[in-house]
C-alpha cells in the first residue's frame, strides 16, 4: 500500500489531539516550492535540517567538554539527537505533531557557535555595536538564508511553524525574540514541547557526563532530592558508582522527568479546554511543564550543576580560553580582511565586514576554531 502525502495528513488528522497542528494546515513556504509526494510538509523540513551543513558540524561543537577531551562526552549533536529522542516521546504521548517537533529540536542550535556558551558570550560581546549575536537568530538566519542548497530560493524555504519554533524556542538560557513572527501569542503545543525536551536533555545527560568525568562525585550530591530518589530507587549505597550503575540511574531519571512532565502537561490540557493549535498560543502560560513539586527538584538539580559542572575549574579555564581564542580571531580577521576566505571577504562587500566575521566565527567547529588561532597566531606553523 502506497502511502501518499494525503493519506499521511489524514493519519495526522485521525492520530493528534485537536491541539495538535496539522501539516496540510501550514500557513506554508516563503516562497513556491512543490510538496513531495509520500512526505508531509514538516517530514521534509526535518529531512532537509538533516542535510545542512550547519548539522553536521554540530558533531565537533561543544556541549559542555571540548572535542578533544574525550569522544564519550556530549557534543552539541549528539545533545540535539537526545533532544529530538525526548521531544518525540513527549509529543507522542501528548497528541502533538511528532515530525514538526522533531523539526525544531534539530534545528534549535544550528547557530551555536564553536566552544559552547562562552563562545556565544564572547561573539555578542565583540558583535554589540554591530547587532550582536545570538544563537537563536544564527539559526534562523541559516535556515533562511546562510544555508545556501537550492537555486529557486535562500536558505531551505522551510514551514512557517518551523521557522516559528526556531524563533520561540525559548529556555532559561534562551531568550525568544519572535518580532516578526505573532510576538503576541505564545509557541504552540510542539514549541513548547521542544523548549522543555532541551532543558530536560542538558540537564540529565550534563549529569551523566559530570560523573562520568569525575568533576560530580556521588557524595557531592547527598541531600539533592532527585539523586536520592535514584539512590532509593536502586538501593545504592556506594560508595562507587561503576558504569552499569550510572546509565540506569541517568535512564531512570529521563523516564521520571519525562513522567511527569506528560502527567503534568495533560493535567493543565485538560484544564485549559483548548480545541485547537490557536487556543494554546493564546492561553497567558505555556501548557508543557513539570508539575510544582518537580520543579522545584529540577530546579535543586539544575542550581547544584551550574555551581559543581559549569562553574568548575577545569570548565571556566576552557572557557577562557575559548573567549579568547574567538578574540584573537575576530580582531584579527577585522584588522586584515584579507586573510579571510575569498567568498567571505566577497560576502562582506554586502553583508558587512563585521557580520560576516561573525558568520565565519560562528559556523567553526572547536578543532577548527583552535587550528585557525594556530594557523595566524603561531610563527613556526604554516598558514
Amino acid at each position: 500500500m502506497y502511502f501518499d502525502r494525503a493519506l499521511l495528513e489524514d493519519l495526522e488528522d485521525k492520530t493528534l489531539a485537536p491541539y495538535g497542528m496539522r501539516s496540510r494546515d501550514s500557513k506554508g513556504r516563503a516562497y513556491p516550492d512543490s510538496e513531495p509526494d509520500y512526505r508531509t510538509s514538516f517530514q521534509r523540513d526535518r529531512d532537509r535540517i538533516l542535510h545542512t551543513t550547519a548539522f553536521r558540524r554540530l558533531e565537533y561543537k561543544t556541549q559542555v567538554f571540548i572535542n578533544y577531551e574525550g569522544d564519550y562526552f556530549r557534543t552539541r549533536l549528539t545533545h540535539t539527537l537526545e533532544v529530538a529522542q525526548i521531544g518525540r516521546t513527549l509529543a507522542r504521548a501528548l497528541g502533538g505533531n511528532e515530525d514538526l517537533v522533531e523539526a525544531i529540536c534539530l534545528a534549535h542550535d544550528l547557530g551555536h557557535s564553536p566552544f559552547g556558551h562562552s563562545g556565544e558570550v564572547a561573539l555578542n560581546r565583540l558583535m554589540k555595536d554591530h547587532g550582536g549575536f545570538d544563537h537563536n537568530r544564527q539559526s534562523f538566519r541559516i535556515v533562511t538564508e546562510l544555508e545556501q542548497r537550492y537555486p529557486e530560493f535562500p536558505g531551505l524555504n522551510l514551514t512557517w511553524e518551523v521557522r516559528e519554533g526556531i524563533v520561540k524556542h525559548e529556555t532559561e538560557y534562551d531568550i525568544a525574540d519572535a518580532r516578526d513572527f505573532n510576538p503576541e501569542l505564545r509557541g504552540n503545543l510542539e514549541t513548547q514541547i521542544a523548549n522543555v525536551a532541551d532543558e530536560l536533555a542538558y540537564t540529565t545527560h550534563d549529569l551523566d557526563d559530570g560523573l562520568r568525568s569525575g568533576m560530580i562525585t556521588p557524595p557531592m550530591l547527598e541531600g539533592i532530592a532527585l539523586w536520592e530518589t535514584l539512590k532509593e530507587t536502586f538501593g545504592w549505597r556506594g560508595p562507587l558508582l561503576d558504569d552499569i550503575e550510572r546509565h540506569r540511574m541517568i535512564r531512570h531519571l529521563v523516564g521520571l522527568l519525562v513522567t511527569d512532565m506528560v502527567q503534568a502537561t495533560d493535567q493543565r490540557l485538560k484544564e485549559s479546554g483548548a480545541k485547537s493549535p490557536l487556543d494554546i498560543q493564546k492561553l497567558d502560560y505555556n501548557v508543557v511543564g513539570f508539575s510544582e513539586d518537580m520543579r522545584r527538584r529540577n530546579r535543586e538539580l539544575k542550581d547544584f550543576l551550574y555551581q559543581k559542572l559549569y562553574r568548575h575549574y577545569r570548565v571556566v579555564r576552557m572557557q577562557v580560553k575559548a573567549e579568547q581564542i574567538i578574540t584573537n580571531l575576530f580582531q584579527a580577521y577585522r584588522d586584515e580582511p584579507d586573510i579571510l576566505p575569498t567568498q567571505y571577504r566577497k560576502i562582506s562587500q554586502t553583508r558587512g565586514l563585521e557580520r560576516t566575521i561573525c558568520d565565519y566565527i560562528a559556523g567553526m567547529t572547536d578543532r577548527f576554531a583552535i587550528e585557525e588561532h594556530q594557523r595566524l597566531f603561531d610563527p613556526f606553523l604554516k598558514p
